[in-house]
């Protein structure tokens, strides 16, 4: 067998589906789209669940991807085996109700055996107890003798989580010989041992699961397949673990070369060398896929990650800062897959580098504190860290809660988790009250507190789009500045600016503040108390202080754009006065460069006839061009005018009052076009209901209308394309697929029918005749108390005269019910006697009438010995 480089092994895997008319896809991003069951993306079905699910049309209805994923939740045990990790990359091809279990298996055998070359002696497939379609196929189809397909339950065989889709599974296990085996006498498929390596599992949808465990027959059935790339490469390249594969050795080679220690020679050594070759390769996709540090979220998990691999490098002696370095190799072994890694590498190690720097200020402190903690504990025979000693570790000097509680484990001791929890908690209430009073990111209040209450800014930004200023006050996300740095984010106030401030639903101004050789990025604009206005943003060069005079400069495209938004939204409001009556009040708005987003009183969903009329009355005031006014004047003036304000919003005495020729007039202090005909064209994406008479629309004007047609226009083409059709005959071909995919429907309920009577046989087919009484003992999966005897009052009408014992298992714990006939009873059958006996071999107890009992136990395992009990005691007991 050629051993295959991971990056060999994803190409041949995406190819040999491609052969097989699959749409070889790109990864998705480890950040969920729309899915807030998940943080990160942790398998290669998950970014595709709204085309299983039906939400969302797939482009092709055979996918093959092979999916970066994440998985922290056993992220303790990371290191502390060779077998676990955060990061791998898991090779999939889907079906969304295309193909099915034949050719799913089919093309798994031939991938393994032909294009891999896998040995097919050292294969082992096994399926779900029930589906005898699936053993079908390996047995009959493939030619796999019946003593090396493996049947298992439900715990190993069938995919289900909660509610939703589900179904059962086939696996396919590899023999890696008895060099991995546990060296026991009946070790096989499905030993504890690393002998017998699950490589691919093929997942056949085809049931609903109500969440209730109640299964229905799904209309469109799928496959979902799963192999992991780094399992396959630990097969292929006859390796110990994934540490030891092509890529991943390259990567733990560099770590021990850095530390200047050798692999395998001391299992502590090993533990910190395997936290650092894992948790550099999450950190690294992480941040290609846009997640940045944070205290929340994601973000958290990205940090986390990053400063477990910090101390570890310190565990291990590395000198100085080293992240960076390993981040280049996870790029250089992956990019063959992922070339955005090299595309976002500057940023990847900005971002690295910039957390390693700040995580290295701050732990050597923190170590120092937490050992005087431990020191403290240890004299008071204390075992437990208190939580607010925790958090104070966490919130000053960037210790997470998990680096403190590895820290305490190692040294027998534990922290106080719920007291952290409550201490962050409140910390976060604070926070939030801050942010509602300054809109400023989450960032601590008290730094503009601090600002002289004299210093103020004037406007200027109505009549131009640059000026000359002074700076009056810098300050960092904590504290009063004299200059900010390249690199240093940071808020920049001065006498004068033509930036608009986020303020009456319309965002900030972008753009730049300059200085002969300084320059800082302006990404937001607040306007605080005083009518100071705070430019936020970083120093992209040299550095900005205290008194220089800078050049501002508003990004005028940007401007445009979010002024031919805002002026729509004018047009919008007298519109639906005009359509939907003079009870309409503007109740909010979002406005910026790309579209617009309009709340408005009303209480009903307006109708399709009622959205096109305001569509048409925006667009007639668009193409008559008219002039936009804006005048300030008293309050009480501007009210005679008639002029708009914005609901619930107040006032000065003085107040910008802006009108567009005879149409529109409105309180507003935002920016505007010169005259209606900029907008272009104005577009309803959509309208909903937000509140209790509250409704929104969203739409586009301009550019943001133009993107949006000309992606429509592609996605239609892409659609036509799909279906081998044309635009102007889609409609047509449409309705033909869903003739054929009526009348598929039609063929599978009468499956569905025919699989339903088939089940009934199976399990009849398992009565035996003990001494001239039929007696039915099996086992049933997933079933409950209630649904055995269900199930035992059909089978005992079908049987006729005998006795039945059902055993089931569900979570740790059995069921047994047996029933016994009259003539069984004429002849000493007793059921309680019965499963009374039964039930000790599953490690429980019960009992009941002579014609029905039941019992539980703790034990599953004794299950096949308890209906084998079942000849046993009967034959006892009759006469």
């Amino acid at each position: 067998m050629q051993k295959y480089g991971v990056n060999e092994l994803r190409r041949m895997f995406l190819d040999f589906f491609e052969s097989k008319e699959h749409l070889k896809m790109k990864s998705f991003s480890l950040v969920p789209h729309n899915d807030k069951s998940l943080l990160l993306i942790n398998s290669g079905m998950a970014p595709l669940k709204p085309y299983f699910t039906g939400q969302e049309i797939p482009p092709k209805r055979r996918v093959a991807t092979c999916q970066k994923c994440i998985r922290t939740g056993d992220i303790e045990n990371v290191g502390k085996t060779a077998r676990h990790g955060t990061f791998f990359e898991m090779l999939g091809n889907f079906s969304f109700g295309d193909y099915f279990k034949r050719e799913a298996i089919h093309w798994t055998w031939e991938f393994l055996t032909e294009v891999v070359g896998l040995d097919p002696d050292r294969l082992y497939p096994s399926v779900y107890l029930e589906d005898d379609e699936a053993w079908e196929i390996w047995n009959k189809e493939i030619g796999i003798a019946p003593e090396r397909i493996f049947r298992f339950g439900k715990e190993d065989n069938f995919w289900e989580h909660g509610a939703g889709p589900c179904g059962p599974c086939s696996e396919v296990y590899y023999d890696r010989g008895e060099a991995y085996g546990c060296g026991k006498a009946d070790c096989r498929v499905g030993c504890d041992c690393d002998r017998y390596m699950e490589i691919w599992n093929n997942v056949f949808t085809q049931f609903d699961n109500d969440g209730n465990n109640h299964y229905t027959e799904l209309e469109q059935k799928n496959i979902d397949t799963g192999m992991g790339l780094e399992r396959l490469a630990c097969i292929v390249q006859d390796v110990d673990s994934m540490f030891d594969i092509d890529t991943i050795k390259a990567l733990r080679t560099h770590v021990c070369e850095l530390a200047g220690v050798e692999y395998g020679k001391d299992a502590d050594t090993d533990v910190s060398i395997r936290v650092i070759t894992d948790h550099i390769r999450s950190v690294t996709f992480m941040i290609s896929d846009g997640i940045m540090p944070s205290n929340e979220g994601r973000g958290y998990v990205l940090r986390r990650l990053l400063r477990r691999a910090c101390r570890h490098g310190r565990i291990l002696n590395i000198q100085g800062e080293f992240l960076v370095k390993l981040a280049q190799t996870v790029i250089e072994g992956s990019r063959d897959g992922y070339p955005e890694l090299e595309e976002k590498k500057e940023i990847i190690f900005k971002m690295v580098a910039k957390e390693e720097e700040q995580f290295s200020k701050t732990i050597d402190q923190g170590l120092s504190i937490l050992a005087d903690m431990v020191k403290e504990m240890a004299s008071k025979g204390v075992k437990t860290l208190k939580g607010q000693s925790a958090f104070k570790l966490y919130d000053t000097y960037g210790f997470p809660l998990d680096l403190t509680r590895e820290i305490l484990e190692e040294k027998g001791m534990s922290v106080d988790e719920e007291g952290f929890q409550k201490a962050m908690d409140l910390q976060r209430e604070t926070a939030r009250g801050a942010r509602a009073v300054t809109n400023y990111m989450g960032a601590d209040v008290t730094v503009y507190e601090s600002i002289d209450p004299a210093i103020t800014t004037e406007f200027v930004g109505y009549d131009k789009l640059t000026c000359d200023s002074k700076v009056t006050v810098l300050t960092t996300d904590t504290e009063i500045a004299d200059a900010l740095l390249e690199g240093e984010r940071g808020t920049i106030f001065v006498e004068q600016t033509p930036f608009y401030a986020t303020s009456g639903g319309q965002e900030a101004d972008r753009g730049t503040i300059t200085t002969g050789d300084g320059e800082f990025k302006v990404e937001d604009v607040v306007k605080l108390l005083g009518g100071k206005f705070g430019h936020i943003g970083h120093v992209t060069r040299g550095m900005i202080k205290t008194g220089d005079t800078v050049t501002l400069k508003v990004d005028p495209k940007n401007r445009s754009l979010s002024a031919n938004n805002h002026s729509a939204t004018h047009l919008l409001h007298k519109a639906l006065r005009m359509v939907l009556g003079n009870h309409v009040e503007q109740a909010g708005s979002s406005v910026n460069a790309d579209r617009l987003r309009f709340d408005f009183t009303h209480f009903s969903a307006l109708t399709p006839e009622e959205l096109g009329r305001v569509e048409e009355i925006v667009n007639e005031q668009i193409r008559k061009s008219l002039t936009v006014k804006a005048e300030n004047m008293p309050i009480e003036e501007a009210r005679k005018t008639g002029a708009a304000a914005l609901f619930g919003e107040k006032y000065g005495d003085i107040v910008r009052v802006v009108s567009m020729g005879d149409f529109s007039i409105e309180f507003c202090g935002g920016t505007h076009v010169g005259n209606t005909g900029a907008i272009l064209a104005f577009k309803i994406l959509f309208e909903t209901g937000v509140a209790a008479g509250v409704r929104r629309i969203e739409a586009l004007t301009a550019k943001g209308l133009m993107d949006y047609y000309h992606e429509l226009e592609n996605k239609l083409l892409e659609a036509a394309k799909l279906i081998k059709a044309r635009p102007d005959n889609l409609a047509e071909k449409v309705s033909h697929l869903l003739s054929e995919n009526k009348a598929l429907h039609s063929e599978l309920e009468s499956l569905k029918s025919k699989l339903a009577k088939d089940a009934a046989k199976d399990i009849l087919s398992q009565v035996t005749d003990v001494k001239g009484v039929k007696l039915l003992a099996a086992k049933v999966e997933g079933v409950d108390m209630n649904g055995l005897r269900d199930l035992g009052d059909q089978l005992k009408e079908k049987m006729g005269e005998g006795v039945i014992l059902l055993a089931s298992a569900a979570e740790g714990k059995v069921s047994l019910m047996a029933m016994a006939t009259t003539k069984a009873m004429d002849r000493g059958a007793h059921a309680g006697n019965l499963i009374k006996a039964a039930a000790a071999l599953v490690g429980g107890g019960g009992g009941g009438r002579p014609n029905m009992a039941q019992a539980g136990g703790k034990n599953p395992e004794g299950i096949s010995d308890a209906l084998a009990k079942a000849a046993e005691v009967l034959e006892s007991q009759l006469k």
